[in-house]
């Protein structure tokens, strides 16, 4: 099966065609979300929580990322790989090319970090050097002490305007794509239109290019909190690949978010 590209999900935007994005951590399951058809996996730094028992994402360090990493592009043949850099790789713009540098060489086809314009710099610099950029914006995790907690962004229409603004600046200086989280879903469809780059939501609402979660959360497995924004695909079926297949087939059908999964 022809494997997923940057060029893949340009061309499905300009379709109109959703993909599905699922995060992934070891060989055995990212095997499985790549024959069940999702186009992106993401090796995220929520592994901190999902895997390691924190209750942020903040601890997780470069090697636990390129660990995982390994072991997700070992399992995949299809989807697209994306990773995440995990917290202070932005540190400054020397890091955060010799950080990417190592996710590149572990298996990343496509690197995602969280900031705001400020990381204009930054991202053209990796565009520079070849590395693809997915720039993370709205709810950050890595920026949740500063947050108060995991809360909704872009609620005010100042911050909504922030957000959009922030999104063109980044996709000028290079970035290859938008991660946009938690926000209201009429902010995701005008960041959507307003760039041309594909923008990938999570609790972003529909009208976003692709959809991502995190993997367990579609396996309705979570620590007692579930967001809005999750809904568990493995119920009512008897397979953790018959979820994923559910996932992916719902999300094409622009049946997944539906409204009350959406701010």
């Amino acid at each position: 099966m022809k494997r997923v590209t940057l060029a893949t999900l340009r061309d499905a935007k300009g379709r109109g065609e959703p993909f599905s994005c699922l995060t992934a951590y070891d060989a055995t399951l990212a095997r499985a979300a790549d024959e069940a058809g999702i186009d992106v996996l993401l090796v995220g730094d929520s592994l901190g929580m999902v895997l390691q028992g924190h209750t942020s994402t903040l601890p997780v360090t470069l090697e636990d990322i390129a660990y995982h990493t390994r072991c997700v592009s070992r399992g995949r043949s299809r989807s697209l790989l994306m990773v995440d850099l995990p917290f202070m790789s932005n540190a400054d713009t020397g890091q955060l090319l010799r950080d990417a540098g190592v996710l590149m060489r572990a298996g990343a086809e496509l690197i995602k970090i969280e900031g705001d314009a400020w990381m204009a710099d930054g991202i053209r610099e990796l565009d520079r050097r070849g590395v693809p950029v997915c720039a993370h914006l709205g709810l950050a995790p890595q920026r949740v002490n500063r947050l108060g907690g995991f809360k909704v962004q872009g609620k005010d229409d100042a911050d909504a305007r922030r957000i959009v603004e922030d999104a063109q600046h980044l996709v000028e200086a290079g970035a290859a794509a938008i991660l946009l989280e938690c926000v209201p879903r009429a902010l995701g469809q005008a960041v959507s239109q307003a760039v041309d780059v594909p923008v990938i939501g999570i609790g972003a609402g529909p009208d976003v290019d692709g959809q991502i979660l995190v993997m367990h959360d579609v396996l309705g497995l979570d620590s007692g909190y579930s967001p809005r924004f999750v809904k568990n695909f493995l119920l009512g079926h008897d397979s953790i690949k018959a979820a994923f297949d559910r996932y992916d087939q719902a999300v094409k059908a622009r049946h997944f978010p539906a409204d009350e999964h959406c701010f």
